[in-house]
């Protein structure tokens, strides 16, 4: 699995984890830390979560521009690190919202996010970049052996790119856990007991004074008595909540640490590219300045065309911290697993089928039956769509309404509609299988088609387009709290079937760029 890949892979891929953990508590709790913390509604947090998740990709455009800039790729990375976990510092003071103070300290908020996002895009690019570089390295070392050489190591940058994903992926599977873990210790710690639909219950009695009946038990039920002060319990309750997810972005800032310390401990195997690109820029005649330019033009006509796919993938993948999150919360049993730790499925399948999935692809190549990155992302596609096309068909069989009736429902009848876990289970199968065909591929392609001296710019520019994605995904939790799930979820089902139709349609097109 790791003969003949450069040797700075693996620290790359490990130094990269801090950056992923970080990412998968955010993912995992931030759109319902903004509704427990401050009241606000499932849509007012989906629209910060996205312009978050949007600024942490477009960043990596400023990111990938400064390294290509100043040829300091390495320097860039570290910066990034360091930034973010100042970002994490200053998300993990424990402040108690209040009517006096909580705009100021959504403001406070947003500017830790905003650190958080930038840190993010100095970073993250930045390292892609270089793991591209290590297999243009790579390549170039076997030319000089004889086709022969070259051939054997061309196909190591897909899989090259895999291994990078399902390492990293480690950190998402632990993050998720942390944040609940954190929470329901503090909770114990102060004789209350976990419940999701709690804190929109308190926000709404502390706003209007109204006692609802599903207050009033489940109140009873986490506080182990009757509540007769609801002000003192709606109070208490969400600050101990909140308390103890801020503790959680304590363990963002020791993971972002150890990657620095890795990142700094392994930097000399990692390519500086700043010297070699110094020397080639000499040798170029005019006529070969001419030819690069029409075939720059190329690669980055293929480039924006896949570009253009990855945004609609994104808009849909990415609901798993949007419109799944509210789906986990409220139509899923949560009694003994708290809907966070769902996040930790995807990369969990990340990490169990990324071998299976390459041994699947290693085998067809060696059959001569190879499968082209951008025929695989056209697949990828496709097979987001089945994730949707199930949930589609479940909540139609299980007569779903929309999220807002649904939770206008008493708890009894609630819990008799609630899906098991295996609902999730089954729909982060089929979105964790479209990832691995197109994110770590996606990687792979903009390594292949990114001319040398705008690697970083390339990168940020795949980036950019998960950032236009993650803008859209407000849009999730907008449908499922408006209409019946199954037309929430058949938007996404038919944004990825047209996506893939697109794809196929450009396939032996972009095949011929990749090659060339």
């Amino acid at each position: 699995m790791f003969k003949n890949h450069p040797k700075g892979l693996i620290p790359a891929a490990l130094s990269n984890m801090g950056e992923r953990f970080g990412y998968y508590i955010m993912n995992a709790v931030l759109l319902l830390f903004l509704c427990s913390k401050f009241g606000l509604s499932d849509e007012q947090s989906g629209i910060i979560y996205s312009v978050f998740y949007c600024l942490i990709y477009v960043l990596s455009l400023v990111g990938g521009l400064v390294a290509d800039r100043t040829q300091n790729y390495k320097g860039t990375i570290i910066a990034g690190l360091i930034v973010m976990a100042i970002g994490y510092v200053l998300m993990s003071f424990p402040i108690m919202a209040t009517p006096q103070n909580s705009t100021g300290l959504l403001i406070f908020t947003c500017g830790a996010l905003l650190l958080i996002a930038f840190g993010n895009g100095l970073f993250k690019g930045n390292l892609q970049a270089v793991v591209g570089q290590m297999y243009d390295n790579l390549e170039a070392e076997a030319a000089k052996k004889g086709p022969e050489a070259l051939a054997a190591v061309k196909g190591k940058r897909d899989s090259g790119f895999q291994i990078f994903y399902v390492f990293i992926n480690i950190g998402g599977l632990l993050a998720p856990f942390i944040a609940p873990y954190l929470r329901e210790w503090w909770l114990g710690v102060n004789n209350l007991a976990y419940n999701a639909a709690l804190p929109a219950l308190c926000h709404d009695f502390l706003a209007t004074g109204n006692v609802s009946a599903n207050l009033v038990e489940l109140s009873a039920q986490v506080s182990g008595g009757a509540v007769t002060d609801f002000t003192a319990f709606c109070t208490k309750y969400l600050e101990v909540f909140n308390t103890g997810v801020h503790y959680s972005f304590l363990a963002s800032v020791a993971a972002m640490a150890i990657s620095l310390v890795i990142f700094i401990a392994f930097k000399r195997q990692f390519p500086t590219p700043a010297k070699k690109e110094a020397a080639k820029a000499v040798e170029y005649t005019a006529e070969e300045r001419r030819a690069m330019a029409t075939e720059i033009k190329q690669r980055l006509y293929a480039l924006s065309a896949v570009l253009g796919i990855a945004i609609f993938f994104w808009f849909s993948f990415h609901q798993n911290g949007q419109s799944l999150s509210v789906f986990a919360r409220d139509f899923v049993k949560t009694d003994s697993i708290a809907p966070e730790i769902w996040q930790a499925v995807n990369p969990f399948f990340v990490i169990v089928l990324t071998p299976i999935i390459m041994f699947i692809f290693g085998a067809l190549s060696r059959r001569g039956r190879e499968i082209s990155t951008p025929r695989k992302i056209a697949y990828g596609m496709g097979i987001a769509g089945l994730a949707y096309l199930f949930l589609a068909i479940y909540s139609i069989a299980a007569g779903y309404p929309s999220g807002n009736e649904f939770k206008a429902l008493d708890v009894a009848t609630q819990d008799a509609m609630k899906a098991g876990p295996w609902v999730l289970i089954v729909t982060y199968f089929f979105l964790t299988v479209a990832e691995l065909f197109i994110s770590p591929l996606g990687l792979s392609f903009v390594s292949k088609v990114a001319p040398k001296h705008l690697q970083g710019l390339c990168q940020g520019l795949w980036l950019g387009a998960t950032a236009l994605g993650n803008l859209l995904i407000w849009i999730g939790p907008l449908m499922y709290n408006q209409w019946s799930l199954w037309v929430c979820w058949s938007v996404f089902l038919f944004v990825c079937i047209l996506s893939m139709g697109v794809m196929f349609g450009m396939v032996k097109w972009l095949e011929r760029v990749t090659k060339a």
